[in-house]
């Protein structure tokens, strides 16, 4: 069994434990903070290694790297 299999056992077996909206919410809040926490550790590890630099963050803030909608192309 592959770790991406077991770890959705896992969510799985999490989720039905969830009867409330205060246990949701707080799943959901370990679920983002875990992805974020991750997210910065990936960031920090760029920096050490120099592959980003305070310009580059800068430029990030004033970019949008929203996916753009592709409703013009489906439009009848």
């Amino acid at each position: 069994m592959s770790y991406n299999e077991m770890a959705r056992l896992d969510a799985l077996n999490v989720v039905q434990g969830i009867n409330t909206e205060a246990e949701y919410l707080d799943f959901r809040n370990h679920l983002a903070r875990y992805f974020a926490e991750k997210a910065q550790k990936a960031i920090d590890a760029m920096w050490d290694k120099g592959e980003i630099s305070e310009t580059t963050i800068e430029k990030w803030g004033n970019t949008k790297m929203r996916t753009p909608y592709r409703y013009a192309l489906h439009r009848s």
